[in-house]
């Protein structure tokens, strides 16, 4: 094996040797004249040396190259350079190259196979630094194979850079503890697609749970067979090659279950201030109450939905006991309230707000799904686990060709929408319409349901209280969740300035509370984020794997990236050179760069940065990862 892969480096291109200075961490490579008209920053280099009697081999990014002449920096020199512009017997000639090199992974040949090693001296000048290639990369990891991912080429180069995803169980092809993700770069630097193509790398995994938050839509639409972008990626066809169980789910079809979250939207909606009470403490004390006295009656969560129910509902509002709760001492405001509830009309008022609320709880809804049953169905140890896309966004809610809407409702769910509320209100109007109008449309049409952010925000929270719930229950039983959540436009959720909705404040909340203690749990977050300094600290210090987009490179988000990169200015100089993508002349020949680190291949042991560029073409992705024989749409 040694001398294979030996013959393997001899038969590369030879760039250069070691010189001085060098340390352990960074080493200066002096450039051979047959190299110094190629492109060298970026390239993967690999040089061979002795440590303890055995045989290491080093390898690294080339992250700068520098020019030196020293005639050219004499002051006669640069009079003369000045009038004649060259100087034949020592420009050029003269020149000196000098790179700099930083040591990702070291190997050592034991027995039959190499094993990871340091750094531990540096090699004598003058060692060889031969370019690495995708055969060079086959013989160091061969026993690894099977585990290799890959997402793109080594930046600027063309070997193609292995990184591993394991899964967050125990085993060979385990890491054996959750890890927490982040994608982070500008619009159109390729964090979206980047971030599918990690998701298909863990759902190579039977044993590992994955859920999607998209607020977006984007996870959804690509899993519904709509790619969006040029970089349509057949994720559809790769999960049902992989054999992996897909569920999308709209957030809309998702079963609220607590009658705290029904007080909430409640209090949130105009029913109380329809009823001429305004003050937010009134209102609380108001919907308290006549929740009570709901549950003293007996009245089911789900059963609310109900004209029935909704009128035992109303005449306990209506009742002298409830009232006098509410109102304490009579005066005015309790006597405008007595007569709003006497004149209102409830008939209206069930329909435009209490029936859109109380569907939200409905759990006999066309294409529900109850939370605890949708969790406990994606966490379940036994059998293949499932990749869930839960849809947050408000344009699959709006849809009316998906929601089976009229046109009628859907004129009045327009006029809802500025209102704060996505509806539609199929009864809004109901006097004037004849009863079989009134039958064709309810026949066409889905239940109403009251939407906003704030009931999206409260939905976000009982989910992520349910994933907790079920990484405590899993704890208690000494299993491990095995299960990675992936959620996109992170900075909305959890931003580091302090929200102003005290929903979004909860989110943000639970967010920090769950990757501090989800990890043992063997819980992952994957964050995608179009910034990384309004990110929460809390979650940002939390995360093991980045990855770094175009768009970090100036101002505040610079300063927010040096931090995470530990202040190596050579890796932050060569992040800058990245390219915008959408800079080319042609959209087919868009680089979408990134910078990593750590523990996600192993060719960085130490963390150190690893530069590369995401596939640009589908085929090359499908083909590097051994998907060929699938087609994109």
């Amino acid at each position: 094996m040694e001398r294979s892969l030996d013959r393997r480096m001899d038969s590369t291109e030879r760039i250069g040797v070691v010189g001085s200075p060098s340390s352990t961490s960074e080493l200066t490579l002096d450039i051979l004249a047959s190299a110094v008209a190629r492109k060298l920053v970026g390239e993967f280099a690999l040089f061979r040396f002795q440590q303890d009697g055995k045989p290491h081999y080093a390898l690294g990014q080339i992250v700068e190259v520098r020019l030196r002449n020293v005639w050219h920096e004499d002051p006669t020199v640069r009079s003369l350079i000045r009038q004649r512009g060259r100087i034949d017997a020592i420009s050029e000639r003269q020149d000196v190259h000098h790179g700099e090199m930083t040591v990702s992974a070291v190997f050592c040949r034991d027995g039959d196979r190499y094993r990871p090693s340091i750094l531990g001296t540096v090699p004598a000048t003058g060692t060889s630094v031969h370019i690495v290639d995708d055969s060079i990369l086959e013989e160091l990891l061969a026993p690894y194979q099977s585990q290799l991912f890959y997402l793109g080429r080594v930046y600027g180069s063309t070997p193609k850079l292995p990184l591993w995803f394991k899964h967050f169980g125990s085993g060979p092809d385990g890491a054996g503890e959750a890890y927490h993700l982040g994608i982070f770069g500008k619009t159109g630097s390729g964090k979206s697609v980047l971030a599918k193509m990690i998701l298909l790398a863990y759902a190579r995994y039977p044993e590992m749970a994955l859920l999607v938050l998209d607020p977006q839509g984007e996870f959804a639409k690509d899993l519904r067979g709509e790619p969006t972008g040029d970089f349509r990626l057949p994720m559809r066809e790769v999960l049902k090659h992989l054999g992996k169980p897909v569920q999308v789910v709209n957030v809309r079809d998702l079963v609220l279950d607590e009658w705290s979250l029904f007080q909430k939207i409640l209090e949130a909606s105009r029913f109380f201030r329809e009823l001429q009470v305004f003050t937010a403490d009134k209102i609380a004390t108001a919907s308290e109450v006549l929740i009570d006295a709901i549950k003293e009656k007996g009245i089911n969560l789900s059963d609310l939905y109900r004209r029935e129910k909704f009128k035992e509902c109303w005449d306990l509002l209506n009742s002298p006991r409830v009232r006098n709760r509410i109102y304490a001492r009579e005066g005015e405001a309790a006597e405008r309230f007595a007569n709003a509830i006497r004149t209102a009309n409830s008939d209206r008022l069930y329909s435009t707000i209490w029936e859109p609320i109380a569907n939200l709880f409905r759990q006999d809804r066309p294409g529900a799904q109850h939370i605890n049953r949708l969790l406990l169905q994606l966490l379940n140890p036994q059998g293949r686990r499932h990749l869930v896309v839960i849809d947050l966004s408000w344009e699959y809610a709006r849809d009316r060709r998906t929601a089976g809407v009229s046109k009628r409702s859907d004129r009045r769910f327009e006029r809802g929408l500025e209102k704060n509320l996505l509806l539609p209100l199929e009864h809004q109007d109901s006097e004037q319409r004849s009863p079989d109008e009134r039958l064709s449309e309810e026949q066409e049409q889905e239940p109403a349901l009251l939407w906003n952010e704030t009931i999206q925000a409260l939905v976000i929270q009982r989910i992520l209280k349910g994933i907790l719930w079920a990484a405590e229950e899993a704890y208690s039983e000494n299993r491990s969740l095995n299960a990675l959540i992936l959620m996109d436009e992170a900075h909305r959720l959890a931003p580091r300035e302090e929200p102003e909705n005290p929903e979004k404040k909860a989110i943000r909340d639970q967010l920090i509370d769950a990757v501090r203690t989800t990890r043992k749990y063997g819980v992952g977050w994957m964050f995608i984020s179009q910034t990384l300094s309004s990110l929460h600290r809390g979650i940002v210090d939390q995360l093991r794997i980045f990855f770094f987009g175009f768009g970090l490179g100036m101002g505040q988000e610079f300063r927010a990236l040096s931090e995470l990169v530990g202040g190596r200015s050579k890796a932050l100089d060569l992040y800058q050179l990245f390219r915008d993508p959408h800079s080319a002349f042609d959209p087919n020949d868009r680089e979408y760069s990134f910078m990593t680190t750590g523990p996600v291949s192993p060719l960085s042991f130490a963390g150190t940065p690893l530069f590369f560029n995401a596939f640009n073409r589908v085929e090359e992705f499908l083909e590097a990862n051994g998907w060929s024989d699938l087609k994109k749409d």
